[in-house]
């Protein structure tokens, strides 16, 4: 193993608390060197994700879902940095100064039914991730499997490929479930988010024609210059039945597919109604309340011949074409930028939906 200078211990935002009053404070923490099939990565930039927000505080404790020990309190999933330290058996596959991408699955156990299709690794029962069940990127060397971390093409800098890790990656192979084709209509509910606004650059990338959904002229302003063909303001609208209306107007009989990345009651609820028969609504905001549901009743679903179906993260191939449409230039993450001694700062714009775009956070001294 080749280990240049690297420090023996680091600066790292480790959670304190629980629930909402969860907080995390900059502690210094000892540096791991990586093991046979690891890699050691300087991390320059990390993602913060909604998901991050939620394991932070607790948001998902009512489906069992919460950070274990083993994260030692460091969360994180959306890391771009530069390999520092390769552990034994990862030599033909990464070299020192490499750029590298830590996702939200760090490692997958390779053997399973779902890793062996090459494709569906993300379904691997034994799948560690990265800010849940293993150390995050809200540090500044993260040990990860060097077989499952993605390599960063040029042209792609750190900052963007981040928030590419999973943002990018979720809102890309969510078009892809949808099924909606080029010259058909899509519609984005919180498209002026950090999901959101990825998926209306990927969906105009392949041809579909997007109506975006969010509130206030500052989304309006975004959305429309990422390509959306028409902007709905939920603010200025009278009721989700008016916005459905809307909808209706623009494409006769429906939109042919929804992808919900707002994790609402009201959404979820009127998300099918958007649909003209045959259509589809992707579930991809991950509400806290275990008693929201998404769908429609059931003759609604059985006479219109709808469809729902989820979608999180990708495979390690969803990664690579993901980040190849931003080294082509095509897909760029809006960013608003800070520093990772400010994250609970950072956590509370999220929550708020104050932040445009993706917040993207500077580990790296």
């Amino acid at each position: 193993m080749t280990v240049p200078d690297i420090p023996k211990q680091q600066r790292a935002a480790v959670r304190h608390g629980s629930g909402e009053l969860a907080t995390t404070k900059i502690e210094t923490v000892d540096v791991q060197l990586p093991g046979p099939g690891q890699i050691l990565v300087k991390v320059n930039w990390t993602g913060l994700c909604g998901s991050d927000k939620s394991l932070l505080q607790d948001d998902w404790k009512g489906f069992g879902i919460s950070m274990r020990p083993e994260t030692q309190g460091i969360a994180g999933h959306e890391g771009a940095g530069t390999v520092v330290a390769i552990g034994e058996g990862m030599h033909k596959r990464w070299k020192i100064g490499e750029r590298a991408g830590i996702k939200w699955i760090a490692s997958t156990c390779g053997d399973c039914d779902y890793c062996a299709t090459g494709v569906e690794e993300v379904h691997c029962e034994k799948q560690i991730n990265s800010g849940f069940s293993a150390p995050g990127t809200f540090q500044e060397y993260c040990v990860v499997d060097g077989r499952y971390t993605s390599k960063i093409p040029d042209g792609v800098s750190d900052e963007e490929a981040g928030p590419i890790m999973c943002g990018g990656v979720t809102s890309y192979v969510a078009c892809k479930r949808s099924a909606v084709k080029a010259g058909q209509w899509l519609v984005l509910p919180g498209a002026g988010g950090g999901l959101g606004h990825l998926a209306i650059q990927y969906a105009r990338a392949m041809g579909i024609r997007v109506i975006a959904i969010d509130g206030g002229d500052e989304k309006r302003e975004l959305c429309q210059k990422l390509g959306a063909e028409v902007y709905i303001d939920y603010q200025k609208t009278k009721s989700p039945a008016d916005i459905k209306d809307q909808i209706m107007k623009i494409t006769t009989s429906g939109a042919h597919g929804v992808i919900v990345t707002a994790a609402s009651k009201a959404v979820y609820e009127f998300a099918p109604m958007y649909l003209r028969p045959g259509g589809t609504v992707v579930a991809v905001g991950l509400p806290s309340d275990p008693t929201l549901l998404a769908g429609a009743p059931p003759i609604v679903l059985a006479l219109r011949r709808l469809n729902i179906v989820g979608s999180i993260t990708g495979s390690t191939k969803d990664v690579e074409e993901a980040l190849e449409f931003t080294s082509r230039g095509i897909v760029h993450p809006i960013l608003s930028k800070g520093k990772l001694e400010d994250l609970d700062a950072w956590v509370k714009k999220l929550k708020a939906g104050q932040i445009v775009g993706r917040a993207v956070l500077q580990v790296a001294a």
